[in-house]
């Protein structure tokens, strides 16, 4: 592995580990690498530290520091801002994306059920991971909110006869929905409409609703709104999936070293790490009862380097449908994020939730108050 810097001021950034500053050089074409993504990342865990540490201060200067970052998440996270920083990151280019993920464009974490699996075929065993979770039945109104590319819309209501809906921010991912759901003759069972999910109307809630990879853009403060709002869309005694990116550390808010702050620049703006413990906290102040958390640390791993590996194989055609400075970034992103799920400084919660129904005779046992069966036998019998 070589760098070769056309800036000798970089190499004080080198002594001190401040990874973010050399990827930001990077980016900009001060820094060339000579070596493999994988290489680059073993050379950087040895320069950094721990980028989950967070120094323990004292009271009044933790409680400023709380209110000084709810105060900032607040005005980075209002609708129009958050409309932007989707578009920043999704729309990137359609084509730049489907080079390196799988051919359903899942841009979230796999599910290795089996060790041999492909990735096209662990994206499809976590779509249907969730629809089991959720107890997906036919006829049911099923919400998607942040659907991407479609994926889950498509899977839930192709094979579990559900009515399904999806909402994004991101102009590309509308237009792409809508012309698969024509082409694979989905009208009237599948809808994606591109929305804030502040703007839904309640009128008629939902039997069941995901969110996955869409938690990591509503902001610490906005985490209770959220979180409200999806109870008022939900039927009494439905279920909610929420799948996203949490922290390793419970106090940290971003990666050290300048890992944050390049994500922040060049990657997701506006994108906040929440550890699960907080979102559990969250959940539940909302009115909703956490059920089941499962921890898919490792599969993110595996699925980022799956992407990375694939970036890496069309760095060429990577280059002509988009900017050379975004190929740039997403390579230190995609291997820089395989090293911080490995390591345990970025994880992966599935929490599934209720909205109890408040009838202690609802549910299939006493006091269940939900459709869940309070064990875990349906989700992983007689997996598909």
């Amino acid at each position: 592995m070589t760098l070769r810097l056309n800036d000798l001021t970089l190499l004080a950034a080198i002594a001190t580990g401040q990874v973010g500053k050399v990827g930001q050089v990077y980016v900009e074409g001060g820094v060339e690498i000579d070596g493999t993504m994988r290489d680059l990342m073993d050379v950087a865990y040895r320069m950094m530290g721990d980028p989950t540490h967070v120094s323990h201060a004292a009271a009044p200067v933790e409680w400023a520091r709380r209110v000084a970052h709810h105060a900032r998440s607040k005005a980075r996270h209002a609708q129009a801002s958050d409309a932007r920083q989707v578009q920043f990151h999704y729309d990137v280019s359609d084509d730049f994306y489907a080079l390196w993920l799988d051919p359903k464009r899942l841009y979230s974490c796999a599910y290795f059920r089996d060790p041999g699996m492909t990735l096209a075929q662990a994206q499809e065993a976590k779509l249907d991971h969730i629809c089991r979770k959720l107890m997906l039945r036919s006829g049911e109104r099923f919400l998607d909110i942040g659907a991407g590319w479609g994926g889950l819309l498509m899977w839930a209501a192709e094979h579990y006869g559900v009515s399904a809906h999806g909402i994004t921010l991101s102009r590309n991912q509308h237009a792409h929905v809508n012309r698969l759901i024509e082409e694979r003759g989905l009208r009237g069972r599948v809808s994606m409409e591109l929305m804030d999910y502040r703007e839904l109307p309640e009128d008629r809630p939902y039997d069941k609703i995901a969110s996955i990879g869409m938690f990591e853009h509503v902001g610490r403060a906005n985490m209770p709104t959220y979180f409200a709002k999806i109870r008022r869309l939900l039927k009494p005694g439905g279920l909610l999936m929420n799948h996203g990116i949490t922290a390793g550390g419970t106090r940290n808010r971003q990666l050290g070293s300048g890992v944050g702050d390049f994500i922040e620049r060049y990657i997701f703006p506006g994108g906040e790490l929440q550890h699960v413990s907080f979102a559990l906290e969250t959940v539940a102040e909302a009115g909703l009862e956490p059920l089941d958390l499962e921890n898919l640390r490792p599969h993110y791993g595996r699925t980022l380097w799956a992407w990375s590996d694939g970036l890496e194989a069309h760095l060429t055609e990577a280059s002509r449908v988009t900017r050379d400075s975004v190929v740039r970034a997403y390579r230190l992103y995609l291997a820089g994020s395989a090293m911080g799920f490995e390591r345990g400084w970025l994880s992966l919660s599935q929490i599934l939730a209720a909205r109890p129904t408040g009838d202690i005779a609802d549910g299939p046992m006493r006091g269940a108050q939900s459709q869940f069966p309070f064990n875990r036998g349906y989700m992983y019998g007689s997996a598909r």
